[in-house]
């Protein structure tokens, strides 16, 4: 099933206050996910298996490199076995890159937000407003709610971050 998210990541320069924030507005806490992200090579958009304590999914997407809220649209599949899942597709497509991070969980209504430790790029705060669960939910609306936690977080222009971890990491590889 297709789903739309508007989202936007950020250098985060105080996650306990954000923290602070989501606790003071009974945010609820899923959990701290020690995840590993495997990017596999495919034509076109993103397809990457997650591998956390929490969170055990294959994830297709495609979003634009823009700063900012942006609309990414994706699909999901639980997956029950991650080892033999990430044999076959690297077997298939081959690997493009490997994400490990240390992410706490929190979610308010319809709203997702992740509070991210990447090993070698540092400290970041994701804003996910989504319409998985509330299908009535517009792109308008998710953008209003992507806005005001922004705001709410104080996230400056200069610290929103428009390429995925996993564009960063190749691009400290590359150098």
């Amino acid at each position: 099933m297709n789903h739309i998210n508007i989202e936007i990541k950020a250098k985060c320069f105080h996650p306990e206050k954000v923290e602070a924030f989501l606790l003071s507005k009974e945010a609820r806490f899923v959990g701290l996910d020690n995840q590993k992200d495997t990017y596999f090579n495919v034509p076109n958009g993103r397809l990457k298996l997650r591998q956390g304590n929490i969170e055990k999914t294959l994830i297709y997407y495609e979003r634009p490199d823009q700063e900012g809220p942006k609309q990414s649209d994706f699909s999901l599949s639980n997956v029950n076995d991650g080892t033999a899942t990430e044999q076959v597709l690297t077997k298939a497509l081959g690997v493009k890159v490997v994400v490990e991070k240390h992410r706490k969980i929190f979610f308010i209504d319809n709203v997702k937000f992740h509070l991210d430790e990447v090993p070698g790029l540092g400290s970041f705060v994701e804003i996910e407003a989504g319409n998985r669960n509330d299908p009535s939910k517009t792109i308008d609306d998710l953008r209003t709610q992507c806005n005001y936690y922004m705001q709410a977080f104080e996230v400056a222009e200069k610290d929103l971050i428009h390429h995925s971890y996993s564009d960063m990491l190749l691009a400290q590889k590359s150098l």
